[in-house]
C-alpha cells in the first residue's frame, strides 16, 4: 500500500500522523509512506527522525488580523497545489491521509480530484479550518473527540477514533517509570509542562509552586520550562535561594514524556489535543490551563471534554495565579481518593486503539 500522510506545523498534527504511519507499516508489509508538509513546520525535523521521507509544499495560514496579507496566502495556496500535483503524480498513492495544518489542504484537494481515496483525522474537540474545508472531499473524518462532530456537516462520514498516540504511551509501566526517576512509593510527583515551546503564564505561576514545595521531602516537582524560559527561571530560582537540585527538577524539554506522564501523580499543562490524549491514555489527573491564543479557543473545548467527565480540573488562564495554582494543587494532593477517581475518569477518556480503528476503517 502506498500512502501519503500530510499535515504539520505543530507536534499535535505530526505525532498522530506518525502513529498512523507506524500502524500501517506494522499491519501491511511492504507499504511505502511519504509525508508531505511545509519546510517551516516541526515536521521537517520530526518526520525524518521517525524514519520517514518527507517532501514539502508551499502553504501558509490565513491572517485574520491583516486581510491584505492573505494575498500571499492565496498565492502560496496556488503554488502549493501545483507542487502537490507533481508529488501525487510522481508517488502514485493508493490513499492520502491528512492530519490538519496548512500543508494538508493542497495535497488532499489535488488527490481527491484525481480520484484517490482521501481521509482526514481531526485531533481537537473544536476542529481546525483546514479539516472542515476538506470534509466534503474525503471518504471519512476520524474524530479525536466525539464533541467535534457537531462542527462538521457530514455525520455519515464520521468515525470516533480518538487521537493516535505513540505505542510507548499505550504500553507504559508506572512502577518502572517511577523507579527510573528515583521516586519512592509514597512520593507525590508533580509534572508541569507547557508544550514544546513552554508557556510563559504557566511558568510564572509555577515559580510559586516551586517556592511552596521546595524542600518538602515527599513532593517531587518536575518542571519543563521550554528552551526560551529555562535560563531566566533557573536564575530567578537561584536568586530566591531555592535549591533546584533537591526535590525540584527544572528542565528545558522532556523528550521521553511517556515515562514522566506515567510516573506523575498530578499534571499541570496546556490542553492541546495530543497532550490531552497522552494524559488520558496514561490515566493521569491533571490541572489543564488552555491557551487563549489559539484558533477558535479549541484548547478550552479539549479541556472541557475531559474535565466534564471528571478527569481534570479546568483552570482558565484569566484566573491563573501562583497562589491559585498552589491552592488547587494542595487541595488535590491532600485527597488521595479524589486523585484516584480523577485517574479512573481520565483513563476512561483515553482510547489506546485509535490507530487500529483508523487503519481498519481505511482498508475495509
Amino acid at each position: 500500500m502506498r500512502v501519503i500522510m500530510t499535515g504539520g506545523g505543530t507536534g499535535g498534527h505530526i505525532y498522530p500522523a506518525i502513529a498512523i504511519a507506524d500502524k500501517i507499516m506494522e499491519r501491511t508489509e511492504g507499504s511505502e509512506i511519504l509525508f508531505v508538509g511545509t519546510s517551516h513546520g516541526l515536521e521537517k525535523d520530526l518526520v525524518p527522525h521517525a524514519g520517514y521521507e518527507i517532501k514539502f509544499v508551499t502553504a501558509s495560514g490565513i491572517n485574520r488580523k491583516n486581510l491584505l496579507k492573505n494575498i500571499k496566502v492565496f498565492a502560496d495556496y496556488n503554488k502549493g497545489k501545483k507542487e502537490a500535483r507533481k508529488i501525487v503524480e510522481d508517488f502514485k498513492p493508493d490513499i492520502v491521509i491528512g492530519t490538519g495544518g496548512y500543508a494538508s489542504g493542497p495535497i488532499v484537494r489535488v488527490a481527491a480530484s484525481m480520484g484517490i481515496a482521501c481521509y482526514v483525522q481531526e485531533q481537537n474537540a473544536f476542529p481546525g479550518v483546514t479539516n472542515k474545508m476538506l470534509e466534503r472531499y474525503v471518504e471519512k473524518v476520524f474524530l479525536g473527540f466525539e464533541e467535534a462532530g457537531k462542527y462538521f456537516k457530514h455525520p455519515e462520514k464520521h468515525v470516533v477514533s480518538g487521537n493516535p498516540v505513540r505505542a510507548d504511551f499505550c504500553n507504559f509501566d508506572r512502577a518502572k517509570a517511577r523507579e527510573a526517576l528515583g521516586l519512592k512509593e509514597d512520593d507525590i510527583m508533580l509534572l508541569s509542562f507547557g508544550g514544546s515551546q513552554g508557556a510563559g503564564r504557566i511558568n510564572k505561576a509555577m515559580i510559586d509552586v516551586v517556592k511552596k514545595f521546595s524542600g518538602e521531602e515527599n513532593v517531587k516537582v518536575f518542571f519543563a520550562t521550554g528552551k526560551a524560559y529555562y535560563e531566566p527561571i533557573v536564575t530567578e530560582l537561584n536568586d530566591l535561594g531555592i535549591d533546584t537540585h533537591s526535590n525540584i527538577n527544572i528542565m528545558e524539554y522532556i523528550s521521553d514524556m511517556q515515562d514522566y506522564l506515567s510516573a506523575a501523580d498530578l499534571v499541570i499543562a496546556r490542553s492541546g489535543a495530543l497532550t490531552i490524549s497522552e494524559i488520558a491514555i496514561c490515566g493521569r489527573p491533571s490541572i489543564l490551563i488552555p491557551s487563549p491564543n489559539v484558533t477558535g479557543d479549541h484548547q478550552t473545548f479539549n479541556a472541557k471534554a475531559i474535565a466534564d467527565k471528571g478527569g481534570a480540573l479546568l483552570l482558565p488562564e484569566a484566573e491563573l495565579s501562583g497562589e491559585r495554582l498552589v491552592s488547587e494543587i494542595e487541595g488535590l494532593i491532600s485527597d488521595k481518593d479524589k486523585l484516584d477517581e480523577m485517574s479512573k475518569c481520565a483513563l476512561g477518556c483515553g482510547q489506546s486503539d485509535s490507530a487500529d480503528i483508523i487503519y481498519y476503517s481505511i482498508i475495509t
